[in-house]
Parts: C-alpha cells; sequence; structure tokens
C-alpha cells in the first residue's frame, strides 16, 4: 500500500497575513513611495502633519486642563507669561489667556476643532462633488448642462462668501438657539457647500473620458445598472485627482474656518478654534500679551504649511508626466 501525498493547507488566517505583507511590499516598492522617500521635505512635512493629529486626538492627555470647562479656569491665573520669561509660572508652558486658560491646553483642544470641522467639511464637499460629478458625466445632456452651468456660478464667488452666506443664512433662520456643536455642523455644511464645486468639474471631465472605453461598454453590455458602473467601475479610475483635491481642501477648509471664526461667524469663545483663539489674541497683541496671538497663529501656519506641502507632493506623484 502506497504512502497519498497528503497536500499542504494553508490556514486562513496565514494567507490574510501572506497577502497582507505583500500588500505593503508592492507599497514599498511603488513610485509613489519612492518619490516619497526622495523629498525630505516631503518626509518632514508628512511628520509635522502626523503630529499634529496625534496633539489633536489625545489633547485630553496633553492638556494641563479642560480650557472648555469653566470650573477649571482661574481668573487670578489670567495674562501670565510664558514659562521661560521672568513672569512664567508651571504648569502654564505657553502662558495663560485672560480668562485664565492654558494657552498650550486650548491650542491643543482648537486644534482638534480645527481640524474636525476641516475633515468633515472635506469629506461633505467630496461626497456631493463626486456624486454631481459623477451624475453630470456619465448622464450628460440636460443634467450635465445644469449642474455645470450652478458650478460656474459659484465659481464668480470667493469661497469664503459662499461659506459666510451659508452661515449668516443659519443665524437668521436658529437665531441664538445654536450651540457650540450646531455651529460645528454648521461650519462644516458652509465649507461643504464652498468647495464641491472642483470635484465635481474634476470627477465629470474624467468621468467623461473613461465612459467612453471598453470596459465601460462592456458593463452596460452585461446589464449593470448605471449607479453601480458609475461606482464599481468608473469612480476608482479618477481617484488620483480627488486625492489630490482633498488634500489640498484641508488646508483650505481650515483656513476657512479660522476665518470665518477671527470675523466672529465661527466657533464661539467657550469652545475656540485655532481662529477663535487668533482672535481673542488680537485684542492684547498690542497690550504687551503677544503670546495669546503668536502661539495659536504659528500653529495654525505650520499645520497649512504642512498639509499644502503633502499636497503639492501628492499632485507631482500622482502626474504620470513627472514621473
Amino acid at each position: 500500500m502506497s504512502d497519498a501525498v497528503v497536500p499542504h493547507r494553508v490556514e486562513p488566517s496565514a494567507e490574510r497575513t501572506r497577502a497582507g505583507t505583500g500588500w505593503i511590499k508592492r507599497a514599498l516598492d511603488s513610485d509613489i513611495f519612492y518619490s516619497f522617500r526622495r523629498s525630505r521635505m516631503t518626509m518632514v512635512a508628512a511628520a509635522v502633519t502626523v503630529l499634529f493629529f496625534l496633539l489633536a486626538l489625545f489633547a485630553s492627555q496633553l492638556a494641563v486642563q479642560n480650557p472648555f470647562d469653566p470650573a477649571q479656569l482661574q481668573l487670578m491665573n489670567s495674562r501670565i507669561s510664558p514659562l521661560w520669561t521672568a513672569d512664567g509660572q508651571s504648569p502654564f508652558l505657553l502662558g495663560t489667556d485672560e480668562q485664565g486658560r492654558d494657552v498650550f491646553s486650548a491650542i491643543l483642544y482648537g486644534l482638534r476643532i480645527s481640524l474636525v470641522v476641516g475633515v468633515l467639511g472635506v469629506i461633505f464637499a467630496g461626497t456631493l462633488g463626486i456624486t454631481l460629478g459623477l451624475i453630470a458625466g456619465y448622464v450628460g445632456g440636460a443634467v450635465d448642462g445644469l449642474i455645470m452651468r450652478i458650478a460656474d456660478v459659484q465659481l464668480t464667488f470667493p469661497a469664503i462668501l459662499i461659506a459666510l452666506l451659508v452661515n449668516g443664512v443659519a443665524k437668521s433662520v436658529f437665531g441664538n438657539r445654536l450651540d457650540a456643536m450646531s455651529t460645528l455642523a454648521v461650519l462644516v455644511v458652509a465649507i461643504g457647500l464652498s468647495f464641491w464645486v472642483q470635484y465635481a468639474r474634476t470627477v465629470r471631465g474624467s468621468v467623461m473620458v473613461e465612459k467612453s472605453k471598453d470596459y465601460v461598454a462592456a458593463a452596460q453590455l452585461i446589464g449593470l445598472p448605471a449607479p453601480k458602473i458609475m461606482l464599481r467601475h468608473v469612480l476608482p479610475n479618477t481617484m488620483g485627482p480627488i486625492l489630490v483635491i482633498a488634500t489640498i481642501n484641508l488646508a483650505l477648509a481650515v483656513i476657512t474656518e479660522a476665518t470665518l471664526s477671527f470675523l466672529g461667524a465661527g466657533m464661539p469663545d467657550t469652545m475656540p478654534s485655532l481662529g477663535t483663539l487668533i482672535r481673542i489674541g488680537n485684542n492684547y497683541l498690542f497690550a504687551g500679551e503677544w503670546w495669546i496671538v503668536a502661539f495659536p497663529g504659528i500653529a495654525l501656519a505650520g499645520l497649512i504649511l504642512s498639509i499644502n506641502l503633502l499636497g503639492d507632493w501628492l499632485r507631482d506623484a500622482l502626474n504620470p508626466k513627472l514621473r
């Protein structure tokens, strides 16, 4: 009786591990990662961006106080200068503002608010713009004409004016019933409605190119519904430009939120973002309390600069003509 050769059975967990390792290896060997490693400026920008997100994520663990909680604030600690100055006091590393808030803690919590508004605004704008761009490019005709004419009209106005208009309409409708979280939601909608046009126009152009290709004709031939063709087959081929726009728009969304808050149309003083902190500190700049506005301004500038550098690199890395 001959011995039968029993085939080796690979466990599902081992297959998943091997597949995950293969995906990581392909990513490390890709042209994009090679371009990333060659640019020291991009690596520094990525590290700074990740640092800002980590600071916002762990703000409650890193801050010495909750600046949003009035019970933790003491007016006796107001306007204390940074720790390394002659009048500095521990544990206020970057000093305090006029309400006794630790500036470093306020920056951490304000950074969280700014990033939440920026990320949610980009997600809302991307979802709306991609949806309308897919419909306009795939359906065409009168639907395409209507969506693009609305986009053309909106492009005649600066994004900040659209955001101010949406914010003003919301406050005129709801009045004093808007609390801090409702104001945050209004800012997300205002920013989203300000930036959807770029996604729509880019996706529409890509879809008009892709829908004439053979794989779309084959999908139509076997009877796949139009939404399935757009989402499963056409949309993945337009993701490169979308990622670039989303990265750059994140910086623009944070700037827009900061501008609205600086103008008094954004987050309230009880739940300040970086823009609100800059507006508050600007009132004390010429009184000698420079740290109240300087450090939130430096944090905002560093965040915007690092995200913009990442967006510029991503635009070049995903452009096949520049490889």
